[in-house]
C-alpha cells in the first residue's frame, strides 16, 4: 500500500511536470500503479519514483502517465458542441478564409480519437464537395503515448460506433475482423494528425488557431494551472477563434479573457 509520503512526491510530480492535480486521489494512484510495480520488481513506490526521475529513455515517466490520466471518451460525446460547430463556426470560418483556405484546428485532448475523428466528420459533410480545395486537416494531441496508439490505429468495437448517424458509419468505417471491429477508412485517417503533447509545455505553433477543443480535460487541473493553461489558448486563437471545453466544466467569468457564447463555448474578441 502507498505511504503517504510516496503519495505526495507522485502527485507533486504530476502537477509539477504535467499540471494534473491528484492531491485526493490516493486511492487511484494506488490502484493504478500496485501491479506494475509489483510485476516489474520495485519494493515500493518510492523506488519506482526513483526510476520515473532517472530513466533517460523516458519510458517509465510514459507509463506514470499512461497509468494516471484517465481517458472516457466516446463518439457523439456533448454533441450539442458539433451542431454548433457545423452551424456557427464553420459558416463564420468558410467566409473568413474563402482566400488562403486554410483551416486550423486543434483538439488537446484527443485520447482513443473518437473526438478529432468526429472533428474531421463534421468537416466533411460540411465542406462535401469542396473539401479538397481546403486544408481541413485536424491536429490532435494528448499526453498520454497509449491512448494515441489506440487513436493512429482507429479500431472500435460496433457498440462504439452504435451512436453515429449510419450514413457516417458506413462512408467513414469499414469492416475489419468478420464484423467484430471496425477501422477508420483511411480517407477520414489523413485528416487528422495525431501528436504527443503536454499542454504545461509552450505551444508549438506557427500560425494561430480558429478553433480549440480542450473538452474535458481541465477538471485534472487547480484553478491556478487551468486560468494559466486558459490564457494560453487564448494567446494561441485567432481573433474570433472558438474555443470549447466540456459541458459539465466551467470557466471563471471574472477572470476569462473570453466572451461566453454558451456555458461550454467561448469566443475570442474579433478585434484581438
Amino acid at each position: 500500500m502507498i505511504t503517504d509520503e510516496e503519495f505526495m512526491r507522485i502527485s507533486a510530480y504530476m502537477k509539477q511536470h504535467y499540471g494534473i492535480d491528484l492531491s485526493q486521489k490516493k486511492v487511484i494512484i494506488n490502484g493504478r500503479l500496485e501491479n506494475y510495480l509489483k510485476k516489474k520488481g520495485w519494493k515500493n513506490f518510492h523506488e519506482f519514483m526513483d526510476a520515473v526521475e532517472s530513466d533517460k529513455s523516458g519510458n517509465e515517466e510514459r507509463m506514470l502517465v499512461n497509468f494516471l490520466t484517465t481517458n472516457h471518451t466516446y463518439f457523439m460525446r456533448e454533441f450539442e458542441h458539433f451542431d454548433f460547430f457545423k452551424g456557427q463556426v464553420l459558416p463564420w470560418l468558410k467566409a473568413k478564409e474563402s482566400r488562403n483556405k486554410d483551416l486550423r484546428i486543434w483538439c488537446g485532448a484527443a485520447s482513443t480519437g473518437e473526438e478529432p475523428y468526429m472533428i474531421a466528420m463534421v468537416l466533411a459533410d460540411f465542406f462535401g464537395l469542396e473539401r479538397d480545395q481546403w486544408d481541413t486537416k485536424v491536429l490532435a494531441t494528448d499526453i498520454s503515448t497509449k491512448v494515441l496508439q489506440q487513436a493512429i490505429a482507429g479500431i472500435y468495437s460496433p457498440e462504439q460506433l452504435n451512436k453515429l448517424p449510419e450514413q457516417w458509419k458506413r462512408h467513414f468505417f469499414k469492416s475489419i475482423n468478420g464484423g467484430m471491429q471496425y477501422q477508420v477508412k483511411d480517407e477520414l485517417k489523413k485528416e487528422v494528425i495525431f501528436r504527443q503533447f503536454n499542454l504545461m509545455d509552450p505551444f508549438p505553433f506557427k500560425k494561430r488557431m480558429h478553433t480549440i477543443f480542450l473538452r474535458n480535460v481541465m477538471i485534472y487541473f487547480d484553478e491556478k494551472t487551468k486560468q494559466e493553461l486558459v490564457q494560453k489558448v487564448y494567446d494561441a486563437l485567432e481573433p474570433g477563434g472558438y474555443l470549447f471545453i466540456g459541458t459539465t466544466e466551467t470557466l471563471d467569468r471574472s477572470s476569462t479573457p473570453f466572451k461566453i457564447i454558451q456555458p461550454s463555448i467561448f469566443r475570442k474578441g474579433e478585434g484581438r
